[in-house]
């Protein structure tokens, strides 16, 4: 091989791992004789928003776990930034269709807890939970323990939590969960601003999502994907498309 052969194939393979920020490559996660991921097989673009649609028990949940290194798969692989999803969380944030969220603070005492551990992030809202709360819709001088908030200021709460530590992937578990159209729609209106925050250093924001409602992360959506009994049963596709 020629060095501008060389050159060529590795510039080639820089263009395509940083466009496929994340893949999965014949990925399967088995509990016992449950097999939760069954040989899954994608990438995801830099700066796309997918929708991963399915029934309980699909695979969604695992999958998202699976990228954001919280569980490692049984085999397969998993890249990010063509690196192991554990040495690129800090570029990652997983919000789990639970809060996650300590009952007895307040919301802002939680977040003050949560952006002491993300200092270096380049985002506004980082030390600053004040404007991270404002921008879920939530009042930041309430006083109540978020043990106390409804369900659906308790996904907000959340919501705030993940994206104060400013992100470049963001993996978001059912986040429509227990919230009413109005605030699911404040929360589409968010996560496409979001989408245009700069990223220090360069790049594009990548945003993967679960839901049982679809209709709400349209507008989000540049492609979808439905998965069955562990296995993707579409590839990626515009929005459209399966509609």
């Amino acid at each position: 091989m020629t060095q501008k052969e060389a050159t060529s194939r590795r510039s080639a393979h820089e263009t395509a791992a940083t466009r496929n920020c994340i893949a999965l490559d014949s990925v399967s996660k088995i509990y016992g004789s449950f097999a939760a991921l069954r040989n899954v097989s994608t990438t995801f673009d830099a700066g796309s928003c997918t929708v991963i649609l399915g029934e309980n028990g699909a695979g969604k949940s695992t999958l998202l776990r699976v990228i954001a290194g919280l569980i490692k798969p049984t085999r397969g692989t998993v890249t990010v930034f063509s690196e192991a999803p554990h040495d690129q969380r800090g570029r990652m944030a997983y919000m789990s269709h639970a809060p996650m969220l300590y009952d007895e603070l307040t919301a802002i005492e939680n977040l003050n807890y949560f952006a002491s551990l993300h200092r270096d992030g380049g985002c506004a809202c980082v030390g600053n939970p004040e404007m991270a709360l404002r921008a879920v819709g939530l009042d930041p001088s309430l006083k109540r323990p978020v043990g106390q908030y409804s369900q659906g200021m308790r996904q907000r709460t959340s919501l705030a939590r993940v994206l104060q530590s400013d992100p470049q992937i963001l993996l978001l578990d059912e986040p429509f969960s227990n919230l009413d159209v109005a605030s699911a729609q404040h929360m589409v209106e968010l996560l496409a601003d979001f989408r245009t925050w700069p990223v220090p250093g360069g790049g594009n924001r990548t945003i993967l999502i679960t839901t049982h409602q679809a209709a709400l992360a349209t507008p989000l959506a540049d492609s979808t994907l439905t998965m069955r009994n562990g296995q993707i049963v579409n590839s990626p596709a515009e929005p459209e498309a399966v509609r």
